[in-house]
């Protein structure tokens, strides 16, 4: 397709999508027309005239005998040949001269038809080398090129490597070298996914390494102190905020990153998995004028956009909302956010102090981690504000030992607490592929004697292309929600033993985690594997 066809579709638009590298543009279009890019695909197929195809297998033979600069400038991959034409993917339409030059270097015509860049590109890093080399022939390189353009390949494979990380919906990517590899691993809904990545990686680590702090902006010469940065990275879609963090190791520097805004997408409470009993209790307490609701749960379980969704729903015109995290996971209109910074000063403690001085209405602290914090934030609540915070602990009780292990007065947490919530996160299962389980397995007959009842609808997983063969696709929370009652209260400031609050909060029918879980095993919208894993036998 022409240059000119684009020009006549999108006038002046067409100049910027045009000069982004072909794996880009796609991105690039579907960003100028507000659409997905699957239907931007479409859309280009039917302007150049060319077929889609989702799934292919590149031709081995045909692939040695192009030269790579070529596969990799143009993003094309041949997947067959017939006489003298090459079938070929590409994910942007070649243009004429493309096409000529491809021809007369191989002496084939091509026969192109379209598929997602992200297909193309993934081929490309897991089957060349950073200087270029084909795992399947290496006698075919251009040495003396590949080293002079060592750099750009690092800063190509590195960059590549994080928009796939970053399309498979991942929230942290880690660089791991070993004795004799770097291992690559992302994690996704949860779970830890290893990268396919070149044979030839271990040979590139310390350029990769050096590439990532570069971009964190790190000192590269430090190598034998933990570091941390932060990275903006440019997508089609936007910049997404990466916090980047190295630590030494036996054979290296581990490196790990944490894509803070891949699901900085707004959260509402609908939002989160609360059946209609625990979001009710939920919304009631978020309706009370002053107080203290807590969020608790271990890292990773979804704390901060529980507390964002309840952030949001709380927005309103005659309401100042103020905020003290670390760090500020979510970007929420409307809501003034501090984030913490110790190194001059600004600990949760001190900006809570100084948020008291704003005239807010509803505070929200993104963890209670000492005792000046803990008692500054309930006092708080119990002085016309509505406080909202996170703890770490296993279970809504243990919130309360928490605090008084820490140091809280009795009266003073019993007369300022409105609701715990504690959570976990689980896998959901895949809609496309989601399976009934076998009666007989050992899993499940386990499952139904620890959550006491029949299971015979239960599904499990299988694994299929919409979810990567992982069998699960997204996360969902589990709650355990604890009421506030008189009776309650009264076992707070008398100091009752955690097993004598247990007792009356189960008598005052707490919602516990297993309830839950029951719930959406049932539904369907998780695994008997995946609940079992965050309930306590």
């Amino acid at each position: 397709m022409e240059d000119s066809i684009f020009y006549s579709k999108f006038g002046r638009e067409a100049a910027q999508i045009l000069s982004a590298d072909p794996a880009l543009r796609l991105g690039e279009l579907a960003k100028f027309l507000d659409r997905s890019e699957d239907s931007a695909l479409h859309t280009l197929a039917e302007m150049s005239g060319l077929k889609i195809i989702k799934k292919f297998t590149v031709d081995g033979e045909i692939l040695s005998k192009i030269p790579y600069q070529l596969v990799t400038e143009y993003k094309f991959l041949p997947i067959g040949a017939g006489g003298d034409m090459i079938s070929a993917v590409v994910c942007w339409p070649l243009a004429n001269s493309q096409v000529r030059w491809i021809t007369a270097t191989t002496g084939y015509g091509i026969e192109c038809s379209l598929t997602y860049p992200d297909a193309i590109g993934k081929f490309i890093a897991e089957s060349f080398g950073l200087s270029g080399v084909a795992a399947q022939g290496p006698d075919d390189v251009q040495k003396r090129e590949d080293m002079e353009n060592e750099d750009a390949a690092v800063i190509k494979f590195v960059n590549d490597l994080l928009r796939r990380c970053i399309g498979a919906r991942a929230t942290d990517v880690h660089f791991e070298p070993q004795r004799a590899s770097l291992i690559i691993r992302y994690r996704v809904d949860g779970d830890l996914v290893v990268a396919r990545v070149p044979e030839n990686l271990k040979n590139f680590q310390a350029a990769i390494i050096s590439r990532l702090k570069i971009m964190a902006r790190m000192n590269i010469s430090e190598k034998h102190h933990p570091q941390d940065g932060k990275i903006l990275f440019k997508m089609p879609r936007g910049t997404l905020d990466i916090r980047a963090s190295t630590l030494p190791t036996t054979y290296g520097e581990s490196v790990s990153l944490r894509i803070l805004a891949n699901n900085n997408s707004p959260v509402e409470l609908d939002d989160l998995g609360l059946d209609q009993a625990r979001s009710g209790l939920l919304r009631g307490a978020l309706k009370r004028p002053h107080g203290i609701i807590l969020v608790t749960g271990p890292t990773g379980s979804g704390k901060s956009t529980t507390l964002s969704a309840c952030l949001r729903a709380l927005r309103t015109p005659n309401r100042r909302l103020m905020t003290v995290e670390d760090p500020i996971e979510y970007d929420i209109q409307e809501v003034n956010q501090t984030q913490v910074n110790p190194e001059i000063g600004l600990t949760f403690a001190s900006v809570l102090r100084s948020i008291l001085r704003q005239d807010p209405d509803i505070i929200m602290v993104g963890e209670i981690r000492d005792r000046e914090t803990a008692e500054i934030a309930i006092r708080a609540s119990i002085t016309g504000h509505l406080v909202l915070s996170t703890l770490h602990t296993n279970d809504s009780i243990g919130a309360i030992t928490r605090l008084w292990d820490i140091g809280v007065e009795e009266f003073l947490l019993s007369s300022a607490i409105r609701l715990i919530v504690a959570q976990r996160l689980v896998r959901k299962l895949c809609p496309h592929c989601a399976k009934k389980m076998d009666p007989q397995t050992i899993s499940r007959r386990e499952a139904e004697q620890i959550f006491g009842a029949d299971l015979a609808d239960a599904f499990g997983a299988q694994g299929c292309d919409h979810c990567d063969g992982l069998g699960y696709y997204g996360r969902v929370g589990i709650f355990e929600i604890l009421d506030a009652s008189d009776a309650l209260r009264e076992a707070i400031a008398t100091r009752k033993s955690e097993a004598e609050i247990r007792t009356i909060a189960a008598e005052n029918g707490v919602l516990t985690l297993k309830s839950d879980a029951l719930m959406k095993i049932k539904s369907g919208l998780t695994s008997v594997d995946e609940a079992m894993r965050i309930i306590e036998h």
